[in-house]
């Protein structure tokens, strides 16, 4: 039987029914916020994303993901651990993406130049910083580069990566000033304007601490930046951190390795201090920026309250979040498919606010 008008509007309103029952407004007078209880659930691997990319969401746990070290010393024994496994695999990299890599210091700060074998003309005047992640306290030396080589060799810009001190080293806020030195030096020969900024993890959380320090000491600010699932709050607050721990196969949890390195590293500051935790501070004035995540990152609300923070305060703020992808998986393997769309929204972003 054909359904009349009347039917016709007794199943449309069945239909929103219980949606019109739930309060529109959440009651004032509840003394308790309860927890979501969410059942034990089965995450299957996204098919709309490249096989390489499916490999790594596919992956067990980091095995080091509860590696909580408490010394400075421990943390580099394991970072040059790491290190080692890494830097052989360098040579072949810069080959596969033409670039060259050279050792080099700027007002005594260590760094690393990456330069392509071609430079477009509207590059040829413009000059990236890269910072590297690793929780503060990894990737030292030349096995901090990868990012920057994926960056000079994908688009073609010239690239000094910064290979500030860590702990046992120095500790906070050491590395912010490695970074503004090498920043500031660069502002000698380059037009500030014409300077871009970027990093990832750690090295996205320290691409907004430099810049309010910037702020703060009245140093130009650089054309723009680019925030790679910023570790921007130390106080682990934000909802990914519940949502997506043990969901994250690179950082896994908001009390893993990544948590503990960082205690180490602010060696007895405040975690809220926006130096530390730079969504808390005042983002007025700050360069455009993109901010790159993943949906199972445990960053994710970390990039995302970023990004809130940074349309707050009047600033253009362009946010990307990739499919499936758990912490700077985008950055993972200069082959794929998604590090070469992560690349390439980067470097667009770059050449519509860096002069030329």
């Amino acid at each position: 039987m054909k359904p009349n008008k009347l039917t016709k509007l007794a199943l449309a309103a069945l239909a929103v029914a219980p949606l019109t029952a739930l309060p529109l407004v959440a009651n004032a007078d509840d003394a308790t916020l309860a927890p979501r209880e969410a059942p034990a659930k089965s995450l299957p691997v996204p098919t709309d994303v490249s096989p390489g990319m499916q490999k790594f969401i596919a992956a067990p746990l980091n095995p080091n993901w509860n590696k909580l070290y408490k010394t400075g010393e421990e943390w580099r024994k394991f970072a040059d651990t790491m290190a080692a496994g890494i830097v052989p695999t360098i040579p072949a990299m810069a080959e596969r993406l033409h670039v060259k890599i050279e050792p080099s210091t700027m007002d005594g700060v260590k760094v690393f130049i990456v330069t392509p074998d071609e430079i477009p003309p509207e590059n040829r005047n413009r000059l990236l910083i890269h910072i590297h992640g690793g929780c503060y306290v990894l990737f030292p030396g030349e096995a901090g580069a990868t990012e920057a080589i994926t960056m000079a060799g994908l688009e073609h810009f010239k690239v000094i990566s910064i290979d500030y001190r860590m702990p046992p080293e120095a500790y906070f806020p050491a590395a912010i000033d490695d970074v503004l030195t090498v920043y500031k030096a660069a502002q000698r020969t380059i037009d500030p304007k014409n300077i871009g900024i970027f990093g990832t993890s750690a090295g996205g959380a320290l691409t907004l601490e430099v810049i309010l320090r910037a702020k703060e000491k009245g140093v130009a600010l650089p054309g723009a930046i680019s925030v790679g699932t910023p570790m921007s709050d130390a106080t682990k607050t934000g909802d990914s951190f519940y949502t997506n721990e043990l969901v994250d196969n690179v950082l896994v949890s908001r009390d893993g390795f990544c948590d503990a390195a960082t205690v180490v590293y602010a060696n007895g500051h405040d975690l809220k201090d926006p130096l530390l935790s730079p969504v808390y501070g005042d983002m007025h004035g700050f360069p455009p920026a993109i901010l790159t995540t993943g949906t199972r990152d445990l960053l994710l609300s970390n990039t995302v309250r970023s990004h809130r923070a940074l349309r707050a305060a009047g600033v253009e703020a362009q946010l990307e979040v990739y499919e499936g992808q758990s912490h700077a998986q985008y950055l993972r393997d200069d082959r794929l498919p998604e590090t070469a769309v992560a690349f390439g929204e980067m470097a667009a972003f770059f050449d519509k606010h860096l002069g030329k």
